[in-house]
């Protein structure tokens, strides 16, 4: 460290000359100074004024020329003249802008310049470039015309006005510059004098100051060192002394030993304070808040946070739980973990940090008029028995001393030992706390007990009297559910014979189907054959005696095979085969099949089709198609006069019930059927639903029917996801619509739109059709299938007919034998393999299938087999026509399946196709 210089009486004399030597040089260096300026001043006023002047005379200059310029090359046309008018052009604006940057401290004047340039630029736009430009053209005239006016005349004389003007400005600034330069000259002699007597006046107080501080600090330290032996222990005295020379030492070295007297003094008695103040407190934050309003105190915190340990389960956590000026509650976090930041360390090292240098993002001190940062930061763990159970951080305006570092560290090693007394008289009086409420607690329960055993007492004398109630119905109960036992074995027994009596009825009415339909083939064949009468041996009464028992025949078929689609939905082995259908055709179809009917009936027959119908939907065709004809076969069959009515539409939204939306459907269709005919009382509406039934016995003996018609549409609708609905008036008409779903993703499960059917159906009916209805009204004419010439496919073919029945054989060796084929029998399957083995190749075979000893699966099986004749057509005939007997036939070997009795027409198409391939 440096040695402080020491000065006796003989250097302050020296010091003291020389401090007037320095006066009076710095005086000529001010007075050097003030005379540069001057002479800078009356320079730039000589080298600014004349440079103005110059540029200014320069551009006035350049406009001449170019005045000059252009009137030269408009009296003479010579180009020469404008050589002085070019370079001028070019010359003049960077001239402005010197004197316009030489201006840049002047904006009044600058403004009167960018007139002056505005002035100029009007003047070459309107009167120098237009009359150059027309004596280049030679245009004579308008030169002539444009002097008679001489609009740049005016121009001219403007702009000289404006340079007058900015000259005069110029001028007179000029003599504001000389003015104040002579003002400044006469303030620096003022200076100069008034410096001489400034540094005639330091002398003296120098001399007076070094004389004085010799003796009054001689004087101080006597006075001082009187009053600190009179104050009875009040060392706030200090000595002053100013001089550095041995009595200043002599001053120094006592002012420490008082220092250190009073710190000791203060240290002690803050110790002391402090430890007594938090006597009687019984609450952390209440000691924590005490703490840190006398030690803010005590130091001179401006900001302080007190932070308890608390266990959680993350492990030991630092909680705050007091503050010394708090703004809002924002006076240091909430909680921090033991490691975490500065505060966190301090308590993981058990170690005291002080922090002068504090970061700008540190929380500020809030005042009354702002935020303050602080500019010491003071974080000390409290201990007890070397663990950390407190952390206190104080912030300061001012560094934290050293004895204030001091009194904070001495309070603390005692500290710990209060706060952990204070929290275990928390915890004491908690427990105590909760040991009442508990007393207090078991206290209510108990006497909550004692009335709950006397309510016991009650409900147990009760409950004995209902267990012997109980036992009672008990008994009463195993006794009938012995009962209910019977009847469930009972039921279960009449379920089973329920079951089989299904099963015999199916195979009941498959061996029946097979039985009629066997005769029926026959009756059929033959009765068409004598209705075509080819020979011409029949009379026309016998003519009709055929059509007659074709058409017979034609109902009884008709007949059994409702009977068996009514057997076949009843015991749910109806298959649905779901595929696209074209909508589009459906008005033709319906034309087509019915037209013949309304003619021969004079009935009308409309057709109508909204145009929101879609082109495909997905439903089974087959049973769709079927459920129609039989309502329009209905309609027709009760109509006599009038008009049958088709009605096809979708069903819109906003008519879908809540049922109707339930269905995973695409669209809903709406196919309503309407006559003028008889009509339906409304109490009969539900019965013609049922099979056999029909409305009464006077409709049967005049129209006929068996009444299974409605309930096999009707069954068929559920089966398809739909319903079928009846509006009829008697004597005026019916309506059945039938509603159907499009099931583009498979069958719906009818029960979840049967329960809402009547809803459905009211709201439906009710509502107002609102899409657009197509009328068709276009008859279209039935084709009639042209036949190709039989001749060729059938004439010499070998035919083997395989059927038990001689009926059967009868006619179709009949049938076939006008083809021009030849036939050969087999009443069953061995006597087919044997003809088959040792006759020659057949090219057709017509196998039924129920025959004895050996039916037609197995033989077309041993055919495909055991003969390896796999090419050889096969057309099976069964009259069994049950569920799967077509891909039974198809698989056992049948290149084609035909159920009786037979169509010949269809049977002749199909067995030219295969004849052909």
């Amino acid at each position: 460290m440096e040695k402080k210089m020491r000065f006796g009486i003989k250097s302050k004399i020296i010091i003291g000359y020389l401090i007037v030597i320095v006066c009076l040089f710095i005086a000529f260096i001010v007075l050097n100074s003030q005379i540069s300026s001057l002479q800078k001043e009356r320079n730039f006023i000589i080298d600014h004024d004349i440079e103005v002047h110059d540029l200014t005379n320069r551009i006035e200059k350049h406009l001449l020329d170019m005045e000059t310029g252009q009137r030269g090359y408009i009296i003479t046309g010579e180009a020469s003249y404008l050589e002085p008018y070019n370079s001028a052009a070019s010359s003049w604006g960077k001239d402005y802008n010197a004197l316009y940057q030489l201006l840049n401290n002047n904006p009044n004047q600058q403004e009167k310049l960018e007139k002056i340039k505005g002035s100029i630029q009007d003047w070459i736009e309107a009167a120098g470039e237009p009359t150059i430009a027309l004596k280049k053209e030679n245009n004579t005239k308008e030169l002539q015309q444009f002097f008679e006016k001489d609009p740049g005349r005016q121009y001219m004389d403007d702009i000289r006005s404006q340079f007058t003007s900015f000259r005069n400005v110029e001028k007179k600034s000029t003599e504001t510059r000389a003015t104040e330069l002579d003002e400044k000259n006469q303030k620096i002699k003022i200076g100069l004098y008034g410096l001489l007597l400034f540094v005639t006046l330091i002398s003296l107080a120098i001399a007076i100051v070094l004389s004085n501080s010799i003796v009054n600090t001689i004087k101080e330290v006597t006075q001082t060192i009187k009053r600190i032996t009179a104050s009875k222990g009040e060392l706030k005295g200090r000595i002053k002394v100013r001089s550095n020379d041995e009595i200043k030492d002599l001053g120094i070295a006592t002012n420490a030993l008082l220092e250190n007297i009073e710190e000791r003094n203060w240290l002690q008695t803050n110790i002391a304070h402090a430890v007594t103040m938090y006597q009687g407190i019984a609450s952390v934050d209440k000691l924590a808040e005490k703490f840190l309003f006398t030690v803010s105190e005590m130091t001179g915190a401006s900001f302080g946070a007190f932070y308890v340990r608390e266990e959680n389960d993350k492990g030991d956590l630092f909680v705050k739980q007091a503050a010394f000026a708090d703004r809002k509650g924002d006076a240091g976090r909430e909680s921090f973990l033991i490691g975490e930041g500065l505060i966190g360390q301090a308590a993981l090292e058990k170690r005291t940090l002080v922090i002068n240098d504090v970061p700008d993002t540190y929380q500020l001190i809030a005042s009354g008029l702002g935020d303050v940062k602080p500019k010491s930061i003071f974080i000390v763990p409290v201990l007890f028995e070397d663990e950390v159970i407190a952390v206190i951080e104080l912030a300061s305006l001012h560094e934290f001393t050293v004895l204030e570092q001091e009194l904070i560290s001495q309070v603390i090693e005692t500290f710990g030992l209060t706060i952990n007394g204070v929290i275990r008289r928390m915890e004491i009086a908690r427990l105590l706390k909760e040991s009442q409420a508990m007393t207090e607690e078991l206290q209510a329960q108990s006497e909550e007990l004692q009335t709950q055993s006397e309510e016991l007492q009650m409900q147990s004398e009760e409950l004995r009297m209902i267990n012997e109630q109980l036992e009672e119905r008990t008994k009463d109960a195993e006794e009938k559910s012995f009962e209910l036992e019977a009847a469930k074995e009972d039921l279960e027994e009449k379920a089973h014979q329920l079951e089989l009596n299904s099963q015999y009825k199916s195979e009941f009415l498959a061996n029946m189907s097979h039985e009629l339909r066997t005769p029926l083939n026959s009756i059929l064949i033959l009765s068409e054959m004598l209705e075509e009468n080819a020979a011409k041996t029949l009379s026309e009464d016998e003519e009709e005696y055929a059509r007659i028992i074709h058409s017979s025949g034609k109902d009884l078929l008709a007949l059994i095979n409702d009977i068996l689609d009514l057997s076949k939905v009843e015991s749910g082995k109806l298959d649905v085969l779901l595929a696209e259908m074209n909508m589009s055709e459906l008005p033709d179809q319906i034309e087509r099949n019915f037209s013949h009917v309304a003619e021969q009936k004079k009935v009308q027959l409309k057709i109508n089709k909204a145009q929101d119908v879609p082109n495909i939907i997905h439903t089974d065709e087959k049973r769709f198609q079927q459920i129609v004809k039989n309502l329009l076969s209905n309609a027709f069959k009760f109509t006599e006069s009038g008009s049958v009515t088709v009605s096809i539409q979708r069903v819109a939204d906003h008519r879908l019930t809540t049922a109707m939306r339930t269905v995973d459907t695409d669209c809903w269709l709406e196919i309503a059927v309407a006559d003028t005919g008889i009509g339906i009382p409304k109490e009969k509406h539900q019965l013609i639903f049922e099979a056999f039934q029909q409305a009464d016995g006077a409709t049967v003996r005049k129209y006929g029917g068996t009444g299974l018609g409605l309930s096999i549409c009707s069954e068929f609708a559920k089966l398809l996801g739909g319903w079928i609905s009846l509006s009829s008036e008697v004597g005026k008409g019916s309506t059945f619509t039938l509603y159907l779903p499009s099931l583009s993703n498979g069958l719906v499960d009818y029960e979840k739109v049967n329960f809402a059917y009547e809803e459905v159906a009211v709201s439906i009916e009710e509502a107002e059709p609102e899409a657009e209805i197509t009328e068709i009204d276009h008859p279209v004419q039935p084709v009639e299938p042209s036949l190709p010439d039989d001749e060729n496919v059938f004439q010499d073919k070998r035919v083997l007919i395989v059927d038990d029945d001689q009926r059967n054989i009868f006619a179709l060796k009949t049938a076939l034998a006008k083809q021009g084929m030849t036939i050969m029998t087999a009443h069953n399957g061995i006597e087919c393999l044997e003809m088959m083995k040792n006759s020659e190749p057949f090219d057709l075979i017509l196998m039924d299938i129920m025959m004895p000893q050996m039916d037609g699966y197995e033989a077309m099986q041993k055919i495909r087999g055991e003969l390896k004749l796999g090419d050889l057509p096969i057309i099976a005939l069964t009259a069994k026509a049950m569920k799967n007997d077509r891909e039974k036939c198809l698989e056992a070997g049948a290149s084609d399946y035909i159920s009786k009795p037979l169509d010949l027409n269809q049977l002749f198409s199909v067995m030219r196709v295969w004849l052909v391939n």
